[in-house]
């Protein structure tokens, strides 16, 4: 019998996937990628009593391979906030689905733990952009208003570090990250200890000062638009700008390009006043997919980035 640990390489993957191993230490095969890299149980040729557990990836998109896995006798359990299509009725599936606006997957095994490790779901919900929700949770526990505010510089920096066509793009790869993560039950002492966080949160700045001077492409009361350069350094900033973009314009939609080998990424943020609508303009194009609040599309040819925009002036008047 072997563990699988299969997770989203962002900070809401990295997250979940600590409180897990915080409860229940195990020595484990680990499968992760980048953020947009999800299709992750591909990599998995599952034997009769192997345990997966998997984190932050959409069923939807790992049907094939949750199905083969499930077939060849091994026992899935499965933690997720994304579009899951049909979930198999299968007693070797043990499925913690929720897609609330509000929650994100390292929410989801915080309620599965009963809080124990919470801490860490702060830092995972500040990555994913959840700013209430996590801010709930750091009041729950009593959290210092500067202490709190180091837990989402931490999940923001975790979740830029996620952003690339590959992992040699990353500063850190993510499996780099989950080992730096493990031996701290408190994040605030990774934060302190750890000198990946001041690498991520120095390079991070840089970055978004970068994209922050670039003028959008698309500027309308309801949406604003930004291309970015083909450069590594813009698609590790993506999501982190889309993010500022939010959080400084809470009433308007936002979606960053990044091009990537003659086409492009695409980050889209539903307004944070109204989250909702971000995975109906997505899934417009075959590429797309996420959740009402966050979606994106991957492959994008040139010649749709109109269609994208017109999508977006559409959903978001």
């Amino acid at each position: 019998m072997r563990f699988y640990d299969i997770f989203n390489g962002d900070a809401d993957g990295l997250c979940a996937l600590q409180q897990l191993r915080l409860a229940e230490p195990r020595e484990t095969s680990l499968v992760t990628g980048t953020k947009r890299d999800i299709a992750l149980l591909d990599r998995v040729e599952a034997e009769p009593g192997d345990q997966l557990t998997v984190l932050d990836v959409s069923m939807h998109a790992n049907a094939t391979g949750l199905r083969r896995a499930l077939s060849a006798g091994a026992r899935v359990q499965w933690f997720d906030h994304h579009q899951a299509g049909a979930v198999p009725d299968d007693a070797g599936l043990d499925a913690h689905l929720d897609f609330a606006p509000g929650i994100c997957t390292s929410l989801i095994v915080d309620r599965h733990l009963a809080g124990r490790f919470r801490t860490w779901a702060v830092v995972g919900a500040y990555g994913d952009n959840l700013s209430d929700s996590a801010r709930s949770a750091a009041q729950a526990l009593g959290l210092s208003h500067a202490a709190t505010q180091k837990l989402k510089r931490l999940g923001e920096c975790l979740n830029y570090n996620a952003y690339g066509t590959t992992v040699a793009e990353l500063l850190f790869h993510p499996e780099d990250l989950h080992r730096r993560m493990l031996p701290y039950q408190d994040p605030l002492a990774f934060a302190d200890r750890d000198a990946a966080f001041p690498a991520l949160d120095r390079a991070r700045t840089e970055d978004l000062m970068r994209a922050l001077a670039i003028v959008p492409v698309l500027d309308t009361p309801g949406v604003a638009a930004v291309m970015l350069p083909d450069e590594p350094w813009s698609r590790r900033v993506s999501g982190t700008l889309a993010n500022r973009l939010t959080a400084d314009h809470p009433a308007r939609a936002h979606a960053v390009f990044v091009p990537d080998g003659g086409r492009y990424t695409v980050s889209l943020r539903a307004p944070r006043s109204h989250p909702v609508g971000a995975e109906r303009v997505a899934s417009l194009f075959s590429s797309g997919g996420g959740r009402a609040a966050a979606a994106g599309i991957n492959g994008l040819p040139e010649s749709d980035v109109g269609r994208v925009l017109e999508a977006l002036r559409a959903a978001y008047p």
